[in-house]
């Protein structure tokens, strides 16, 4: 029997925040999670950090915590954020008394607005409709890469001591005498079961806490609510766009790099596991969101997909929209269960903030007295400057800032000495995200890559302007010969995988450019290569 003083359950943002902050503090932890880190709903969102502005009129806790974790996210997590800052726009449709009540929630939550004119919102964001678009406000918004970041807080638990088991799902939570004992879990390619000894284990897993919970014969107020977003290829905004009335559906524009998140719906959902998107979702979130951007039809979509936020709802609480974006920290103590734990709610913003608060309790309960450390602490180093000088030579301009973010420093030196000495290495496995080969093979190696979407994630292979036409085929020859051998499937099968996720996301924007682009991938792997589906032909 495997051994661990806390399980955290689940390895979304606020599993893997939990992981940093018990490891800082001496405590020795293991995540375990069923799929890939950051598989629902802390990778299926609109990527935005929030300024609390978005709140401040419903929720202003929320809004002040969103506020103060926006300011340390951007001093720990430096490289993940891109600092492009945001603007709430009102239109002539929308509710006057409104704006009122929102700029005294963002004065309540100390939130800074500053108020533009339309001249200067025009210039700030040229593409806004200039004959809906009735005042403007700035705010300290941020667009946050969320796969990126979770690698960093992993890397930075692994320094002191923070373990972790992908494709391991857990089956069973075992008891004796109202104290946990140990948590049962499978490995999902070898069907191995086998138990975890702990002392305390955390319910982390978001949409699934309520069917994690049921495991140790408890119950838990767990909503999923799907939301579907849109990408679009172009940078219709330069900074985050909000539409300045009560939250709805299709009013906001998050920048992320060279394209434009628009998101994102709310539909209660019985099961997490959905995240299907449809051509009427996508068809309502681009007639909404053309009041603020008339053109916006004109503009190559990518892709559409979904998440499950896992919403808390209290007894005689309310669903959807209604809901509180606030998060719940559970004792099970207090139901008979003692060394349970579960936190739900809350948004990606706050995840360091959830960890902080739930590891205080836990520590408690240990006897551990080290105070928290996680909002002072950079999560990686930083890059040093002449490893990226020498490794210009091998990407365009930009290419070194991207694959330094991705990396970090002690990988970016492994991938540098690849490139300096390896001729072949250098060759770029997708163009789209200037991704290296060199880069692609370390990530493989990685012990937590078992299927190509794995290494996807990690270096965002197959998420650029051709979403996998080209980088799918290679990515997959590489790494039948360099990933993990626990997975026994052909590289036929993998690049299969690969390409049926990025057209998951294609299928229901199957209009216009992207109707074309399909016709071309078509011609790629079933006319030219002979393959269907990722199946050869017989």
């Amino acid at each position: 029997m495997e051994q661990a003083r806390v399980v955290i359950i689940g390895g979304g943002a606020t599993g893997i925040g939990i992981l940093r902050d018990l490891s800082m503090r001496g405590i020795d932890a293991l995540l375990v999670e069923k799929r890939d880190l950051m598989n629902g709903a802390s990778s299926r969102y609109h990527g935005l950090l929030h300024s609390g502005g978005r709140y401040a009129v419903k929720d202003k806790e929320a809004a002040r915590e969103c506020i103060v974790e926006n300011e340390i996210l951007r001093k720990i997590g430096k490289s993940c954020v891109e600092s492009c800052g945001g603007m709430f726009t009102r239109l002539n449709i929308d509710d006057e008394d409104y704006e009122q009540q929102w700029l005294k929630g963002c004065k309540d939550s100390g939130i800074e607005t500053t108020p533009i004119t339309l001249e200067e919102a025009f210039r700030l964001e040229p593409l806004l409709s200039k004959k809906n678009v009735v005042s403007a406000y700035l705010v300290p918004d941020a667009a946050i890469d969320g796969f990126r970041m979770a690698w960093q807080v992993i890397d930075s638990a692994k320094r002191y001591g923070g373990r972790l088991k992908t494709y391991t799902e857990t089956i069973g939570i075992s008891t004796s005498n109202g104290k946990l004992k140990s948590v049962k879990v499978r490995d999902a390619f070898t069907g191995e079961e086998y138990e975890i000894e702990c002392e305390i284990a955390v319910n982390a897993a978001g949409g699934w806490a309520a069917k994690v919970a049921e495991l140790a014969g408890l119950e838990i107020g767990v909503q999923p609510d799907k939301g579907t977003l849109i990408a679009f290829n172009q940078r219709i905004v330069n900074r985050v766009v909000n539409r300045l009335h009560k939250s709805s559906d299709g009013d906001i524009f998050v920048p992320h790099g060279s394209i434009t998140i628009l998101g994102t719906s709310s539909m209660s959902v019985p099961d997490p596991e959905d995240t299907s998107t449809s051509r009427e979702e996508v068809e309502n979130l681009l007639k909404i969101g053309e009041q603020t951007f008339e053109n916006l039809r004109d503009y190559r979509i990518l892709r559409t997909f979904a998440g499950s936020r896992p919403l808390y709802i209290p007894p005689g609480g309310v669903k959807g929209r209604g809901a509180s974006r606030g998060f719940a920290i559970v004792d099970h103590a207090n139901d008979g269960l003692n060394g349970l734990f579960t936190i739900v709610g809350g948004k990606f913003t706050t995840y360091r903030l959830m960890a902080e608060k739930i590891c205080d309790q836990i520590c408690a309960k240990l006897g551990n007295k080290i105070s928290c450390r996680t909002a002072e602490e950079p999560l990686v180093p930083e890059v040093d400057a002449a490893d990226k000088e020498r490794a210009g030579k091998f990407f365009p301009s930009y290419g070194v800032e991207l694959a330094a973010a991705r990396l970090g420093q002690e990988k970016f030196k492994k991938v540098l000495a690849k490139l300096e000495s390896d001729a072949e290495s250098r060759e770029l496995v997708c163009e789209c995200e200037n991704v290296t080969r060199a880069e692609v093979e370390e990530i493989c190696k990685e012990p937590t890559s078992f299927i190509v979407n794995d290494v996807r994630r990690r270096t965002r292979i197959g998420m650029g302007t051709c979403q996998g036409n080209f980088c799918a085929l290679r990515s997959a020859a590489i790494f039948s010969k360099f990933g993990a051998t626990k997975n026994s499937a052909d590289s036929l099968s993998r690049m299969r995988e690969f390409v049926q996720g990025r057209w998951k996301g294609i299928r229901p924007v199957l209009f216009g450019r992207a109707l074309r682009e399909t016709e071309m991938t078509r011609a790629i792997y079933e006319l030219s290569l002979n393959v269907v589906g990722g199946v050869p032909r017989e």
